[in-house]
């Protein structure tokens, strides 16, 4: 093991500064636990030895000549027990160099991670996590959210590392050599490395670690672009733009102007005056208007000058900043649906809350997000069940149907999916009676191309800020005083949060006909151009706040993925305008040529379809089972007048049924309950 030396640096500014260097190829000790033979390295909890140490193995090594390294593994889903911690300073590292290098070696299909900590405490500040998957992807996050992706080779050594400016917030990955991109990071002090394998395929040697860390010298007076704050999206989206500047002199800055472009575009200025930012202090400028985002790179470049009115500072290596974002191009009328399982009893369920509100933000009109919560006061039943078949805990989401994932990683899969071009798009209109509170809702679907097979179609209402007295709405908060990271302010709040502390959004109301939808809703197939519409009526309860209240309409293809979708308020729907068509809804009469009914309905042994055809149409009477799969069916050839055509229903299971009356190929579909 090398020990800590201090070299000469010759980078950039920091010329004349004396750098710190460390590294260890874990040659020097035994095959046993690492923490109680090094000065440098140790565990989260502090003491090495433990269960949390890391092994010092022989069965891998990169190191030339040598034969050592540390191996983590876990067979836990939840990762651990190894967390193993390398300080890199006395304190946080706020300005200067800095550069991280490690040697890794992953099997094929197995994990690896580490994070950087950015305070003296573990765990009160996350400034990066980096996973490594089982396909060969890295992925940098901050607090959830991919800042970087690159990738890795499997079963071989291969060099990662991190270099850092400090001063100006410039963060760079590289593998083997080859940067795969850089970033600007939302927290930019780096105190730590902690290695911990994150899951049950977690399975990775590390070998020839080092770091070096060059000071800064600051100049008298040195105004630094440390920030550009710009979230990436979704092409046409607008996003407002921020700067954060640092003072990175040893004088108070009380002045300074700032320009900022967007592709070498006509820039937004800003002239700050007034201010009193301290030395190594930072200051946030909000440039006034949005800038809207455009297909390829969108490069944002700031520009500090005249700062304290003087014109050029003391160091102008740092006055220009860059970053450069890629938006995604969503297909053409697409909308994405995001399923949460959640419960007021949840305590880890405070996560699943930040990231569907996130969305709901960022994404706003390609996004609509539904709360679908579990043995609490806002359970919908049949919702819940769906749900819970298909999750193994809580809180889990779906994006449009397809893989189990944390809540956390809803926008990864978001983005997978609003670039698939949909079947059909969805209008939702409406019709409300704010005295008798009857909503009728229509779901109006028009094909972009051909389809066939058991297409289906299901409508969601949900409601926003949902509160209650009762201590049943406390919610759970595993996240309460920060020992568990942060969580979108609930790491301040208690645990439980009091019911009068929570709002609960996107939460599921009413699901009609049922999860899985109305099967062949669009019959057996459709030409691009085809226009369907489906009407569905509730009837809000009192305590449902009408102004609070999304209309979501579904397209689910043969597959069980939710194709398209769309999301509206009531005063949306309305103004888009009511459609009459098909009957779905709960509770609903059929509005059908000639009324057609299923009388007894709920039934037993038998049921009739009632109707009165006032011409000779040919009519067929399909039913299909609640997972759209079809039970029975008569053709009736050509028939006029007024019928009682019994269904036999006694063979059937309990549960929900749906008739489909073709009449002259125009369908009405009836909802049949079999007792």
């Amino acid at each position: 093991m090398k020990k800590a030396t201090l070299l000469l640096s010759c980078i950039c500014l920091f010329i004349g500064a004396k750098a710190q260097t460390f590294s260890d190829g874990f040659e020097s000790y035994t095959l046993a636990k690492l923490g109680p033979q090094s000065p440098d390295w140790r565990t989260w909890s502090g003491a090495g030895g433990g269960a949390d140490d890391v092994m010092v193995v022989n069965t891998d090594n990169h190191t030339a000549g040598g034969v050592q390294s540390i191996y983590f593994s876990s067979t836990s889903a939840t990762g651990g027990p190894s967390d193993c911690v390398l300080p890199f300073a006395a304190s946080p590292l706020t300005t200067g160099h800095f550069t991280f290098t490690a040697w890794f070696k992953i099997p094929a299909a197995k994990t690896a991670y580490f994070n950087f900590q950015g305070a003296t405490t573990m765990g009160n500040m996350y400034t990066l996590d980096c996973f490594m998957d089982a396909t060969g992807a890295i992925s940098i996050q901050n607090s959830g959210t991919e800042v970087l992706a690159g990738t890795h080779p499997f079963d071989t050594w291969f060099e990662l590392s991190i270099d850092v400016n400090l001063n100006t917030n410039s963060w760079n990955l590289l593998v083997d050599g080859t940067s795969q991109g850089t970033w600007t990071n939302a927290t930019d002090q780096i105190y730590a490395i902690d290695i911990y394998p994150a899951d049950a395929a977690a399975k990775y040697w590390v070998d020839d670690v080092s770091y070096t860390v060059t000071p800064y010298t600051l100049p008298s007076v040195n105004g630094a672009g440390n920030m550009i704050g710009v979230t990436n999206g979704l092409v046409t989206q607008s996003r407002s733009v921020s700067f954060t500047m640092r003072n990175l002199g040893t004088t108070p800055i009380t002045s300074f102007d700032v320009s900022l472009n967007q592709n070498g575009g006509t820039p937004q200025t800003q002239n700050v005056t007034g201010v009193n930012i301290a030395s190594l202090a930072t200051y946030v400028v909000n440039l006034p208007t949005p800038f809207t985002l455009v297909a390829g790179a969108n490069t944002f470049t700031a520009t500090i000058s005249n700062v304290n009115g003087a014109g050029a500072d003391g160091d102008a290596s740092d006055d220009v900043i860059s970053t450069t974002i890629t938006p995604v191009m969503p297909a053409a009328g697409k909308m994405v649906i995001g399923e949460e399982g959640t419960g007021t009893w949840c305590q880890w369920c405070p996560r699943g809350a930040i990231y569907m509100d996130m969305m709901a933000e960022k994404y706003n009109g390609f996004y609509a997000g539904i709360a679908v919560h579990n043995s609490d006061p806002m359970t919908l039943t049949a919702y819940d069940a769906a749900i819970g078949a298909l999750i193994s805990g809580y809180p889990s989401a779906l994006v449009d149907r397809s893989r189990v994932i944390d809540p956390s990683g809803l926008e990864g899969d978001f983005l997978d999916r609003v670039i698939v071009a949909p079947d059909g798009f969805i209008v939702n209109g409406a019709m409300y009676n704010s005295s008798t509170r009857v909503l009728n809702v229509s779901i109006t679907t028009t094909m972009q191309t051909n389809i066939s097979g058991n297409y289906k179609v299901a409508c969601v209402i949900t409601e926003d800020s949902v509160s209650g007295t009762a201590s049943s709405y406390n919610q759970s908060n595993a996240y309460s005083g920060g020992a568990s990271g942060v969580m979108g302010g609930f790491e301040a709040l208690p645990n439980p949060v009091p019911a009068a502390q929570m709002n609960y959004n996107h939460v599921a109301r009413a699901l009609s006909p049922s999860f899985a939808g109305m099967p062949n809703a669009y019959g057996t197939s459709a030409t691009a151009g085809d226009v369907f519409t489906h009407n569905f009526t509730y009837t809000l309860p009192a305590a449902w706040d009408a102004n609070q209240i999304h209309i979501i309409g579904m397209m689910i293809d043969p597959s069980g993925l939710i194709d398209n979708a769309a999301s509206a308020t009531i005063p949306q729907a309305v103004s888009n305008g009511y459609v009459s068509g098909m009957s779905v809804g709960i509770n609903q009469i059929a509005e059908a040529p000639d009324a057609i009914q299923l009388m007894p309905n709920p039934a037993s042994d038998i049921t009739n379809v009632a109707l009165n055809l006032k011409t000779e149409s040919e009519l067929t009477v399909e039913i299909f089972d609640a997972n759209g799969a079809l039970v029975a069916s008569k053709a009736y050839g050509k028939i006029s007048g007024a019928y009682h055509l019994p269904i036999d229903t006694q063979n059937f299971a309990k549960g929900i049924y749906f008739v489909k009356v073709s009449v002259d190929n125009q369908p009405t579909l009836l909802k049949l309950i079999k007792q």
